[in-house]
């Protein structure tokens, strides 16, 4: 996996590489809002995923995913900062967005 210096290069090089729709979480799937398509934690997969620690203030962490769906007709990022869990989020979803290093 590549190594990135800040959350924006990575963003960057992520969608020169074809991750380019803008996914955001829901509560049991990740929603693209520009075509109104969704995927359930089932239909896609974490192909990559970086986190990133705030300099001056640990609130600035976040992590970001690169995610593909099964049959590879979506393939985007979905930027999430530490501790979101405790919105409203499927238990399923909680699963499929823990990273073990």
């Amino acid at each position: 996996m590549p190594v990135y210096e800040n959350l924006v290069d990575a963003i960057n090089d992520l969608q020169l590489r074809g991750f380019t729709t803008d996914f955001n979480l829901a509560f049991d799937a990740v929603q693209c809002k520009k075509s109104g398509k969704s995927l359930s934690p089932a239909e896609f997969e974490i192909v990559e995923h970086y986190r990133f620690e705030g300099d001056t203030d640990p609130d600035n962490s976040s992590v970001l995913y690169a995610i593909q769906s099964h049959d590879g007709s979506m393939k985007g990022i979905l930027i999430n900062a530490y501790g979101m869990y405790s919105d409203s989020v499927s238990d399923l979803m909680i699963q499929k967005l823990k990273v073990n290093e």
